[in-house]
């Protein structure tokens, strides 16, 4: 009964916003996908005409699939500074990763 409570006392409580790791990451693959958009994508001073388009996609899918990512994490990990520690390690990882397979 109790629970009930509870759960009825925090349906009338505004949620807060928390930043987190992947927010930053989410912008700043938006902000990517717009700055090739703009100006295109060159990589060694050599524009890649064709591809410009089909990278800024790429990088607003990595926005969406890093938003939900981020979704998922914040509903497994309520606390704000466990869910840092888990997202920075993810980051982490996935960096590793990468640079193990280039």
């Amino acid at each position: 009964m109790a629970h009930k409570n509870e759960a009825a006392a925090n349906i009338n409580q505004p949620r807060k916003f928390r930043l987190t790791p992947l927010n930053f990451a989410t912008a700043g693959f938006f902000a990517l996908a717009t700055y090739i958009f703009i100006n295109g994508a060159k990589i060694t001073g050599s524009p890649y005409e064709h591809w410009s388009t089909t990278i800024g996609w790429i990088f607003i899918l990595f926005a969406v699939v890093v938003s939900l990512l981020d979704i998922i994490f914040r509903n497994f990990f309520t606390e704000t500074k466990k869910l840092w520690v888990i997202e920075l390690s993810f980051i982490t990882l996935v960096a590793v990763i990468f640079f193990l397979v280039k």
